[in-house]
């Protein structure tokens, strides 16, 4: 086992170029050609939908989202429908489980723990909620009309393939909330997203967070990241 996990800045990609990398590195990865990965990005405005995906999830139809200048693609990952934008950062580690005893559901937990702690540094403290995967605000689960509702500011779906994982996690920071209210987000009726901007009320710079998020997820996992910037 190597300790290393490369960390790769890729700046703004389209969501199926991003996808593509994503394969090839896991087939290197499975071949033991490079150490674990760990891609850093954002995606222009695009909806995807999960292996579970319902298509009431997206009400409008497909065509009224692609007229708001938002690309809908189908994806292997797991989970239902999700928004990813500007300002929204983007985490995929390519790894081989074999590393982790090969346990999808505590790498899963390890990832919540990871947002959740990156996201106390920044001055958000957050929480899991039991039957629900990815990270909300402090507050009262969904549904509820509760004065203190849980918010959801972070998701997580992974596809895993012969022993190595593929997509990830997304955080938002200061990304438009708007596209989540045009969809059943995460098949979750009545649920309210946020961002680190929203709750701080104050701007957030994403690649500051991103640094924190790598320090965080190396030192949970016991990894010692070599940062390698790659332009878009």
């Amino acid at each position: 086992m190597t300790d290393e996990i490369l960390v790769k800045r890729l700046g703004t990609v389209p969501y199926m170029e991003a996808w593509e990398l994503q394969k090839e590195l896991a087939e290197q990865r499975r071949k033991g050609e490079i150490p674990d990965v760990l891609l850093l990005l954002e995606h222009p405005p695009t909806y995807t939908r999960g292996r579970r995906f319902k298509p009431e999830e997206l009400p409008m139809g497909v065509d009224w989202y692609e007229a708001q200048g938002i690309e809908v693609h189908d994806t292997d990952r797991g989970g239902l429908v999700t928004y990813h934008g500007p300002g929204q950062l983007v985490a995929y580690p390519i790894l081989d489980l074999s590393q982790y005893d090969n346990d999808v559901h505590a790498y899963v937990r390890g990832l919540e723990q990871v947002i959740i702690d990156a996201l106390a540094e920044a001055g958000v403290p957050a929480q899991t909620i039991d039957g629900l995967t990815g990270v909300w605000t402090e507050g009262d689960p969904p549904p509820t009309i509760s004065p203190t509702p849980a918010r959801k500011i972070a998701s997580i779906g992974l596809h895993v393939s012969r022993g190595v994982t593929t997509h990830g996690l997304a955080i938002n920071v200061s990304n438009d909330l708007q596209p989540f209210e045009w969809i059943v987000p995460c098949g979750i009726e009545g649920v309210a997203m946020t961002s680190i901007v929203k709750e701080l009320k104050q701007t957030e710079d994403l690649g500051s967070f991103a640094e924190v998020l790598v320090s965080t997820y190396t030192r949970l996992f016991a990894r010692q990241g070599r940062d390698i910037i790659v332009s878009p």
